[in-house]
């Protein structure tokens, strides 16, 4: 029998039946995975940053084709290209649109014409205000915790500071959450439903290469990947992100690139992208702060790729949050789903239990 359906203010929202949203992490929510979460009962968020427009619209309609339920698309406003998807997104209908890292006014208003929702990641209080300045439906918070490019304060005290602050907006919570324990209690803290990115990368739809999900898995206090197994830091891609330590990701980190290695390989990593060169340049010449992180990050790509794609851990950087100290298998999206709220209700139960027993 399927656990109930949890109703929240982002289940109301979405339409969906659990309070569960994979986030978009690049070569690992593709369709097939968020076909799969959103057919669990959750929120699958298709990740657009290595996609071109057309390359976005198929994935889109293969989405369509794998399930009727909610999903979103991911797209970073800073980065090359994600105008571009954000347009393909609209003109698709797409039913959930989560920006980052940029002002997306502009897409709310045409988003909310028919009648899709904004969910807008951010890190603190004064980008929340400015995400529901723009039109933003809902927020996402990322956590010190969370894999990649999260805040610097711990989903702990982030969750209960925003929604208090924030009461009407429904919270979305990533960093830290990888079972039904964690949504429990972020769900007490002031959540409506967390993002479990590094949980649902280690799951068998996943594309995740096995290699790494094996690593990420394997729960071994001596050689394993425990909560302690990561590092955070901004001299990998040029803006504060948390990596699995491994020596590389441990040498990447101790200084940033030299400006023309940057520039060089973030020549490469647009070229292998699809994007013209045409569209990076001139930012060079007029923007050089804010086009220096992005070359930054590009020229992480080569690293993130050979070991999320290649699934090569000594040469390579993998994303990952403090939550893999909670991961210890490799199971079916919906298998995983069904047990997380399943364990959610038990603790809830048991919470409830602890503060009315007088």
């Amino acid at each position: 029998m399927a656990a109930p359906a949890i109703r929240t203010r982002i289940t109301s929202l979405f339409g969906c039946k659990y309070p569960l949203v994979l986030p978009g992490m690049s070569w690992i929510s593709d369709p097939t995975l968020v076909s799969a979460v959103s057919n669990a009962g959750g929120v699958g968020i298709l990740a657009t940053g290595p996609l071109s427009a057309e390359e976005t619209r198929t994935a889109i309609r293969t989405i369509r084709s794998n399930t009727d339920k909610p999903f979103g698309i991911g797209t970073t406003l800073l980065m090359p290209g994600a105008e571009e998807n954000a347009k393909v997104a609209i003109e698709e209908q797409v039913p959930i649109i989560n920006i980052s890292l940029g002002k997306g006014d502009w897409i709310a208003e045409r988003v909310h014409e028919y009648d899709g929702k904004i969910l807008a990641t951010v890190t603190n209080a004064k980008h929340a205000q400015s995400a529901i300045d723009s039109g933003a439906d809902a927020l996402m918070l990322t956590g010190h915790e969370a894999a990649a490019h999260g805040g610097d304060v711990t989903s702990l005290v982030l969750i209960p500071c925003i929604s208090k602050r924030f009461p009407d907006v429904p919270i979305v919570a990533a960093g830290g959450f990888a079972d039904g324990r964690t949504l429990s209690a972020a769900i007490a803290l002031g959540a409506d439903a967390v993002a479990m990115g590094s949980r649902f990368a280690t799951t068998k739809e996943s594309s995740l290469a096995h290699q790494m999900k094996e690593i990420i898995a394997n729960p071994d206090i001596n050689g394993g990947s425990t909560e302690s197994d990561t590092l955070y830091g901004k001299n990998f891609d040029g803006i504060p992100a948390r990596v699995l330590k491994s020596d590389e990701s441990s040498r990447l980190n101790k200084k940033p690139a030299p400006l023309p290695l940057v520039i060089y390989r973030a020549f490469s990593a647009a070229q292998k992208m699809n994007i013209p060169l045409y569209k990076v340049i001139p930012g060079l010449m007029t923007q050089f702060d804010k086009i220096y992180m992005i070359a930054q990050f590009g020229a992480a790509t080569e690293s993130l790729m050979k070991a999320t794609v290649d699934g090569n851990y000594d040469e390579g950087v993998q994303f990952i949050g403090q939550s893999q100290g909670l991961i210890g298998d490799i199971p079916a999206v919906d298998e995983l789903v069904q047990r997380i709220i399943l364990e959610a209700i038990e603790t809830s139960s048991q919470t409830f239990e602890t503060f009315s027993d007088r």
